[in-house]
């Protein structure tokens, strides 16, 4: 299933695929001497835009949901990849502990901790949910949509380890993005792994930072392939001490909203591109697609309903929102059955396992997908020829457009692996 691109823009994209088709060995050599000085997070899922003309990475999670909307086909590559993402951390772990969000009532979430309990318990390990809510004192069990159940614990916490009730743990897997802070229950653990590390939540995180990582990625793969970067990188600005609620920071906003639009209006010149070009605004923290609105012109951020206002204030938790992201907007031509469609790409380690279309009938595209009424279709990756076909004409075979796919997902996985680095609050600095 190659979704089809509705767009005469298709040129760009083919020869890209083309490209890397072409270079394959190049690439796969060039992530391993990569992988061989950084370490992959232990999974990410990224969101593609495929323009036609541009492909590139618009969001980057490291605290993926959505494993329950990979086919079953899929699970032995997120099992085989989890197997060896534990090797590495702690090879003779037994036990491990998965801390999912708050929010455990929602059933489509549950069903992704349901599937990623089943990977890692067939990855070898017995595998526990404890959870980070107060209210819930006693094993409490949660109904799934399949009749199914899954017991959540709550966490019992000694000077130095964390874990359960007659429950220790070697490895603990955090499936909860920490929007609301850090807890200290989670603080100083020792000899215990705690994964992803407390800096890559939403509480220290931040977009800009991912991108200016992935900025310095895209410009050392574009050289590799001789390349524009920009064919695979959204570039952005950022405005600080911004208050939709108040109206302050407009001036700002708008500026930088100005400053990018005309510079992607200088790329769409040089490429021969006949698109009005656009920008997102969002939150620089802070995911399940919330505080996000799409601007097609500066004056737009100055005459905000009171709607729009409320809408981008806050985020998930309740985080108030005063620093965003302007990111180049880059829109999607790609469609299922005639709705506008985004591919995300899942990885376990530095492997890719999976991912799905993020499908939504109600939007434009050039609007946010990540948004209620969106509905998720599997990607290609399950068929059995998933291995890229050199030769086949470009844009013909669903293999090779998610081999693409899976390309730009790692470079963005590579970027979040450089943005931990840089921002770990333990790491060593050399005078």
């Amino acid at each position: 299933m190659v979704p089809h691109l509705i767009t005469a823009l298709t040129g760009p994209i083919n020869e890209l695929e083309q490209r890397m088709l072409e270079s394959v060995p190049a690439i796969e050599r060039w992530f391993r001497l990569e992988w061989m000085e950084h370490t992959p997070p232990f999974y990410t899922s990224v969101d593609l835009r495929n323009a036609g003309f541009k492909l590139a990475p618009v969001d980057t999670n490291l605290y993926p949901g959505g494993f329950n909307n990979l086919t079953p086909e899929m699970l032995p590559l997120a099992v085989q990849a989890a197997m060896a993402a534990i090797e590495k951390i702690c090879p003779e772990a037994k036990n491990l502990l998965l801390i999912p969000e708050k929010h455990t009532r929602n059933t489509f979430y549950l069903s992704n901790v349901q599937r990623l309990v089943q990977i890692f318990a067939t990855a070898g390990l017995n595998v526990r949910l404890g959870t980070l809510d107060d209210s819930i004192t006693e094993p409490t069990e949660l109904s799934l949509a399949d009749g199914s159940t899954l017991t959540l614990e709550p966490l019992v916490r000694t000077k130095r380890r964390l874990g359960l009730k007659h429950f220790d743990p070697c490895t603990i897997l955090l499936n909860n993005d920490l929007s609301a802070g850090i807890p200290s229950v989670l603080e100083d653990l020792h000899e215990q792994y705690l994964l992803p590390p407390l800096h890559a939540g939403w509480a220290v995180r931040r977009k800009s930072r991912h991108f200016e990582s992935y900025e310095e990625v895209a410009k050392k793969f574009a050289k590799l392939l001789g390349m524009d970067p920009w064919l695979i990188n959204p570039m952005y600005s950022v405005c600080d001490e911004v208050n939709f609620q108040e109206g302050t920071g407009s001036e700002c906003l708008e500026a930088q909203v100005d400053a990018l639009l005309n510079k992607i209006r200088r790329k769409y010149k040089e490429y021969g591109i006949n698109e009005k070009p656009f920008a997102i605004v969002k939150a620089d923290n802070g995911t399940y697609g919330m505080g996000i609105m799409t601007v097609r012109d500066a004056k737009e951020v100055v005459e905000l309903n009171r709607r729009t206002r409320n809408k981008m204030s806050v985020v998930k938790d309740g985080q108030e929102v005063n620093r965003v992201i302007i990111q180049e907007g880059v829109p999607t031509y790609e469609r299922i059955n005639e709705a506008v469609a985004e591919p995300v790409v899942y990885m376990i380690d530095r492997y890719v396992v999976g991912g799905f279309y993020r499908v939504h009938a109600e939007r434009g595209v050039d609007e946010n997908l990540n948004a209620p009424g969106s509905s998720f279709e599997p990607l290609a990756f399950a068929e059995p020829t998933q291995l890229p076909r050199p030769g086949l004409k470009p844009g013909a075979s669903a293999p090779n457009r998610f081999y693409m796919y899976g390309v730009i997902g790692r470079l963005a996985m590579l970027a979040a692996s450089y943005e931990l680095e840089a921002t770990d609050p333990n790491a060593e600095v050399y005078a």
